[in-house]
């Protein structure tokens, strides 16, 4: 029988993997294949530290998984063995649908189907492989099993999912404004009629992880110039199945990129046959960064140029504000651009566009954060909480973002 291992992490130490099935999946190139997918897409262009993986994130998030379990155990909550095993493999897996660069590509490579349910597909079929020694898991994971908590714990707006993209990308990109007490958090869960719930002496913990997550995602996820090169790439394949469509040009790919490229593959279709994900756990950031090094000799102008702009860190330029885009101003970018180069009206959206940027840091009422007050009352965090900027945090909001070719920049005032 294996031992159970011990890998050290850069962001919580040394973490226990437990033997067994768990390791089993670890070794299956389902989840190797996590090693090759940035955790943060493109990113490291604007943090270059930015270079951890889909792999790194799983181990954290399942470490964070027993620590949680052992939490809860310790304040007399009934965890079976076959639920912490359980519960282990649905969190190490929640991410195993991703594509290459995680959400960049997400909607581009693959037609109205999430990675998560790309996820609970690769479950389905890792279940047949290890006969049925997952069944138990993908119902936590589908939030089919009677004890909600567990797939609170997966899939919440307090999970360790959360915890672990907040802690390990601070680290990673040196933002400390994502720092959460992760630690505090987890000794401070418990489980009241069945669902998770925060104690009261964790409220300010809880106050900071939120404070966390909306900073983080202004400051990192949703960078100005981050945003402008996860959209230089989706372009770049939005253009690249364009030419491919016209048959005029054979577009270097590998057979796994080559099946997405050549085909408008949806959900239906992953749901009505096996191959199409077959081919799609094939692909990672290798397939697609290797074809934008050939594409960007393409015959296609617009490919060319997009490719060499992404290889070369020639990003769109971007400004980003409270107020709409002013179209005058964007009307005026479009006009520049077919000056200055050889493309037509119908190629500007490549050169030129705008898009809303929405950050909703907790959703009342979507798995609220609820927290068990002394008298055993339960309340929502926004309303436990006398931090008035919790109230705010309810709310979305939106930011407007104009992206335009760096040459066009200062041509338009």
């Amino acid at each position: 029988m294996k031992k159970n291992k011990i890998i050290n992490d850069p962001v919580y130490g040394f973490v226990t993997i437990p033997q067994g099935i768990i390791q089993d999946l670890i070794e299956h190139p389902y989840f190797q294949r996590l090693r090759n997918i940035k955790q943060m897409g493109l990113a490291n262009l604007v943090y270059p530290g930015a270079l951890h993986t889909r792999f790194h994130h799983a181990l954290g998030a399942m470490h964070l998984m027993k620590m949680a379990v052992d939490t809860l155990r310790s304040k007399d909550v009934v965890i079976t063995a076959e639920e912490e095993e359980a519960v282990l493999i649905a969190i190490l897996l929640h991410d195993i649908g991703h594509g290459p660069y995680s959400h960049a590509l997400e909607h581009s490579i693959v037609s109205d189907i999430s990675h998560e349910h790309i996820s609970a597909l690769l479950m389905n079929r890792l279940n047949d492989d290890f006969d049925n020694r997952l069944s138990l898991a993908m119902q936590i994971f589908n939030n089919q099993y009677p004890k909600a908590f567990l797939h609170q714990l997966v899939s919440g707006q307090l999970d360790t999912d959360r915890m672990d993209y907040l802690s390990r990308d601070s680290f990673f990109t040196g933002v400390s404004e994502g720092i959460i007490g992760f630690d505090r958090i987890i000794k401070m869960m418990n489980v009241f009629d069945g669902q998770l719930v925060i104690e009261e002496k964790g409220i300010y913990s809880v106050e900071k992880f939120l404070i966390a997550r909306r900073l983080m995602y202004w400051q990192v996820y949703f960078h100005k110039t981050a945003y402008a090169a996860e959209h230089l790439l989706v372009n770049i394949l939005r253009r690249a199945k364009y030419v491919v469509s016209k048959g005029e040009e054979q577009l270097f790919a590998t057979p796994a990129f080559s099946h997405f490229l050549h085909n408008t593959i949806s959900r239906a279709d992953f749901e009505s046959s096996s191959q199409h994900l077959g081919y799609f756990t094939l692909l990672d950031d290798f397939d697609i960064f290797t074809s934008v090094k050939v594409w960007k000799d393409s015959k296609d102008f617009v490919l060319s140029y997009l490719c060499e702009s992404l290889l070369r860190r020639k990003l769109y330029k971007s400004e980003i504000g409270n107020e709409p885009v002013d179209h005058l101003r964007k009307r005026s970018f479009e006009k520049k651009a077919m000056e200055m180069f050889p493309v037509g009206p119908e190629d500007i959206p490549y050169f030129v566009f705008d898009d809303v940027i929405v950050n909703e840091a907790y959703r009342v009422d979507d798995g609220n954060i609820n927290i068990l007050k002394k008298n055993s009352v339960i309340l929502d965090i926004a309303s436990a909480s006398d931090n008035s900027t919790l109230q705010a945090f309810a709310q979305k909001v939106s930011k407007y973002i104009l992206c335009y070719a760096s040459e066009l920049k200062g041509v338009v005032n």
